[in-house]
């Protein structure tokens, strides 16, 4: 049944991540279903003006009826290796496109392979890790190329702080699949490397030691572009941070319920011997997702949308325009 409804349904609504997606759609006026495994957290985190459904994950006939009468289903409820499968499958039968905001990269590669074929039987898209991580790193790159063959793409991430939340936390528990990179324009395991050299990011970050530590953007950048080597940097002081058992949730200190938290994400790219650079810079990685797929999901109601399969987001949409349309509000975009 494809529904021609301009809801958007949030799966995993209660989470972290999940509420800011959803008071992101009611900011813009768009019409949102708070999706989540429990009544009784759905009624205490959302007001009565915004409508409320229970749906687990065991339960595919459940989930379906969750997503009637929705156009979009984004799914913000991890580990993703677990939900993003029962949710992309049930939004497919319910006649909705699909996204996810997964860092994970085991579950984003599931889902390239796993849900092309269905999503283009369903004339829908399915796109995974469309978030902070994954998602922006696509959209800078794809910004920056050109066709044919690119040399090397670098990602590098800092962060003030990382205040994980209790999602990133479970999700790290889960996820033990080892870390992939490109090399030789193929999918190669992440080796143990020589030290990895200091990052100059814009101030307050300035100069950072890293770490390699690849995330989901490997996964989506691989997924579309003919590139002989990614690698994606961390800085050390936020991976201390997720390792600290100690390190506290963030703490909203806004009307927008956002932490204090800084981040700045640039890529490099040398192609045909030219080295070019794109970067974005903001306020809570957490809280930045919800734009970012909101934006999204904005692009794929569009009665002119025609893209249909398992795509990355800068495939799915056109990456410069989404930039622009994210640039001076939710954050700010610099590209040399």
């Amino acid at each position: 049944m494809h529904s021609t409804a301009k809801f958007i349904a949030v799966y995993g609504a209660t989470g972290h991540t999940g509420q800011f997606v959803v008071h992101e759609a009611r900011r813009r006026g768009l019409p949102v279903v708070a999706i989540g495994r429990s009544i009784v957290r759905l009624n205490e985190t959302f007001p009565p003006a915004v409508t409320r459904r229970m749906a687990l994950l065991d339960d595919p006939v459940g989930l379906e009826q969750a997503f009637a009468g929705c156009a979009v289903v984004i799914n913000c409820a991890g580990p993703f290796l677990d939900t993003a499968a029962p949710v992309a499958r049930a939004a497919l039968r319910a006649g909705c496109h699909y996204i996810d905001v997964t860092a994970e990269q085991a579950s984003a590669q599931a889902t390239f392979a796993d849900f092309d074929a269905p999503a283009r039987a369903a004339n829908r898209v399915v796109i995974p890790a469309a978030g902070f991580y994954g998602g922006l790193a696509d959209l800078l790159a794809s910004t920056l190329a050109s066709a044919g063959n690119i040399d090397q793409i670098t990602v590098a991430i800092g962060l003030d702080r990382w205040w994980p939340t209790v999602g990133t936390r479970r999700t790290g528990e889960r996820n033990k699949v080892p870390r992939v990179v490109v090399r030789n324009g193929r999918l190669a395991p992440l080796a143990p490397s020589a030290e990895v050299p200091d990052w100059v990011f814009s101030p307050p970050l300035g100069r950072q030691p890293m770490v390699e530590l690849p995330f989901s953007e490997i996964i989506t950048l691989a997924h579309h572009l003919k590139v002989g080597a990614i690698r994606s940097l961390l800085n050390r002081s936020a991976l201390d941070d997720i390792h600290n058992a100690s390190t506290p949730a963030p703490t909203a200190v806004d009307d927008s319920r956002r932490s204090a938290q800084r981040f700045e994400l640039e890529v490099r790219l040398v192609q045909n011997s030219v080295t070019r650079t794109a970067s974005v810079r903001g306020q809570d990685i957490y809280a930045v997702t919800a734009p970012i797929v909101i934006q999204a999901a904005l692009r794929l109601l569009s009665p002119s949308y025609r893209h249909s399969g398992a795509l990355a987001l800068a495939e799915a949409v056109d990456p410069v325009e989404l930039l622009r349309a994210l640039h001076g509000w939710a954050l700010d975009v610099f590209v040399d």
